[in-house]
């Protein structure tokens, strides 16, 4: 029975609550922040004890397993502690946000017993999951190339009501690394690692509200010579639902909630997209109780868990660079 903490009781902690309640036999043990109000909230929720300092929190209680649901810039210190301690770690993404702290994490991660596992909870949709096998079997023959879309809205409100996420210091970036890296994760998950960037990221419309990128543009070069394209705005009148397209020599894939196949020789696929509901925000998805129960059924075995730091850093790679070229000589948004 794995005896669980959570690190930071805010916006996201909320389905990692409900994803807890639905894994068998993981006993809630202890939650942590550092703001008094969503801390007492937290412990009278969920009837545990309540700590404002993690180390005091992972050396006290000793759990099995602890959820990081931190502002970004507090991912990895929590996160490398209870490695350390050879307690297993479920972190929110993004992997850091800076990519020497993420290299950090990757390096702690290798030298400990313990397991961590990054959310990238998207990777578990349904119509993702039939997605990427299909292509990954290699039954479409060679991928030639595809395309993702993030076209959401965002508001100077949705940054002061959380001014860390507005910030370098606090969120490492802005829409890429906020909203769009989900995205850009399932982009490159699916066509093959990337070995060239090149991307411009800038602020349209909220440059009164934050100092980060609120739009970017991207083309990828993957291995194997594929290319992809990745347009990511927060200056859009509503959230539209994410795209991602592959284009293969015999069918052509599309991404839009439910998966839709159709193959150059006439027959068409579809694969629906699962429904949950959930306290969480929709454009979170539905897939974090998959991703925790996932990563809980597999404590026992030996070897990283699939999502781990190493694999994290990809998009983290791909995001600072894109970074480096569109503020050169700004420390905070491409170390």
């Amino acid at each position: 029975m794995p005896r669980v903490a959570i690190i930071g009781c805010g916006d996201v902690a909320t389905v990692h609550f409900e994803a807890l309640a639905a894994v068998e036999g993981a006993q809630l043990v202890a939650v942590c922040d550092t703001d008094p109000g969503r801390l007492a909230a937290a412990e009278q929720a969920h009837g545990v004890p309540g700590f404002g300092d993690y180390l005091g929190m992972l050396d006290s209680v000793r759990p099995d397993v602890v959820h990081v649901c931190t502002p970004h810039n507090q991912h990895v210190d929590p996160a490398i502690a209870a490695l350390q301690r050879g307690i297993n770690v479920i972190s929110e993404k993004p992997l850091a946000s800076t990519l020497a702290d993420g290299e950090r994490l990757a390096a702690a991660a290798a030298a400990s017993s313990a397991r961590i596992g990054i959310c990238f909870q998207n990777r578990y949709n349904q119509a993702v999951q039939a997605m990427q096998c299909r292509i990954a079997s290699g039954e479409f023959g060679a991928v030639l190339g595809g395309s993702g879309t993030v076209m959401w809205s965002r508001n100077a409100a949705y940054y002061e009501s959380r001014p860390w996420r507005g910030t370098w210091a606090g969120g490492g970036g802005g829409l890429l690394m906020n909203q769009a890296i989900h995205t850009l994760d399932l982009l490159q998950w699916m066509i093959g690692d990337v070995v060239s960037v090149k991307g411009h990221a800038a602020t349209n419309v909220l440059a009164d509200a934050i100092e980060v990128e609120d739009t970017a543009e991207l083309v990828l070069t993957h291995e194997g010579g594929a290319r992809s394209v990745f347009y990511a705005t927060l200056a859009n009148t509503t959230n539209e639902p994410i795209t991602v397209d592959v284009e293969t020599e015999t069918a052509s894939l599309r991404l839009r909630g439910s998966l839709v196949i159709t193959h150059h020789d006439g027959p068409v696929e579809v694969v629906d997209e699962r429904r949950a509901a959930s306290g969480g925000r929709d454009y979170w998805g539905v897939s974090h109780q998959l991703y925790i129960a996932d990563f809980y059924a597999q404590l026992g075995n030996g070897g990283p868990f699939w999502i781990d730091p190493q694999e994290a850093l990809k998009t983290l790679r791909i995001i600072k660079d894109v970074y480096a070229q569109s503020y050169p000589g700004r420390l905070a948004g491409v170390s």
